[in-house]
C-alpha cells in the first residue's frame, strides 16, 4: 500500500483503532528484524523502511488526534 493511500485510509480511524494498527505494525518489524537475524539476510530490505515510515505516520496522526481532543 502506498503512503498515500495508509494516510487517506488511517485518517478515517479512531484512536483506538489507530493504536491496533500501530501494534500490528511494531509486530511487523519485528518480523522482519527476527528473519533477517535468523537466516543473515533478507531479499526484501525495502520493508524495513516502507514499515519504519508507517510507523510514524501512525504515531503522528495519534498526536494529532490527542492535541485535538
Amino acid at each position: 500500500m502506498k503512503i498515500a493511500e495508509l494516510r487517506r485510509t488511517l485518517r478515517t480511524k479512531t484512536s483506538a483503532e489507530l493504536q491496533e494498527e500501530l501494534l500490528k505494525r511494531l509486530k511487523e518489524q519485528f518480523s522482519l528484524r527476527l528473519k533477517r537475524s535468523a537466516t543473515g539476510n533478507l531479499r526484501q530490505v525495502h520493508l524495513f523502511k516502507q514499515t519504519r515510515r508507517q510507523i510514524a505516520l501512525i504515531k503522528t496522526l495519534i498526536t494529532e488526534k490527542q492535541a485535538a481532543e
